[in-house]
């Protein structure tokens, strides 16, 4: 099985990875984020480097989706599926130009369609994270990345609403492959035994695509 997670920084999305891979005692793909020399700049001045760092995430997550896809069992933190997500959103931030956009949906397109040549075409599973977004922002405030915060920068926070507004959308079309919305509200991962019940709803997940299979 191939699993990918996917939804809103800091919903505990990549806790979440490491907790189905440690339980499925398989390998997970982080998403480059401390190692990212372009995130930061990014924070600072999205109109200049907005499209750099789209190109940087695609070209990662590219590399990833082709190990994941070759191998039998792995956990995607983030994936190439929703990449464009935050593309379009930058390009209706201003941050990527019309023509900015085209070019990416055009090697976007050329690397799906290569993906589709691989024997294993999709993954098996999306779990998607999901939170209201008070808690969203409390959590960001709370993990402490420097370039992520939004103290007297309304334009961020208003970035961040764009974006988990964004991901409903994205979740109620996704279509690539079955999925499951995980309520990490509800089932915060540092409580303890909800971390318990987030995998069985998981397990279940995956029983149900393999009678189906």
């Amino acid at each position: 099985m191939v699993i990918i997670t996917a939804g809103m920084i800091g919903v505990g999305k990549t806790t979440l990875t490491g907790k189905i891979a440690a339980h499925l005692n398989t390998q997970a793909f982080f998403e480059p984020v401390g190692d990212n020399p372009v995130l930061p700049l990014y924070y600072r001045n999205p109109k200049q480097y907005g499209f750099l760092l789209q190109i940087y995430f695609l070209n990662k997550r590219f590399s990833m989706i082709k190990r994941a896809l070759a191998d039998d069992n792995n956990v995607l933190d983030r994936s190439i599926y929703e990449d464009a997500l935050f593309t379009r959103e930058n390009n209706a931030e201003g941050n990527i130009t019309d023509t900015e956009l085209e070019v990416y949906l055009n090697l976007l397109d050329n690397m799906m369609n290569e993906l589709n040549e691989l024997p294993k075409k999709a993954p098996d599973l999306l779990v998607y994270a999901d939170a209201d977004f008070d808690t969203i922002l409390h959590r960001i405030k709370k993990r402490g990345r420097d370039y992520e915060q939004f103290d007297n920068n309304p334009e961020l926070e208003s970035y961040y609403k764009k974006m988990w507004t964004a991901y409903k959308g994205w979740y109620d079309d996704y279509d690539v492959s079955p999925k499951i919305k995980i309520d990490l509200q509800k089932y915060d991962l540092e409580t303890p035994g909800n971390i318990d019940i987030v995998l069985g709803q998981i397990d279940d997940a995956l029983k149900d695509i393999r009678v189906n299979a």
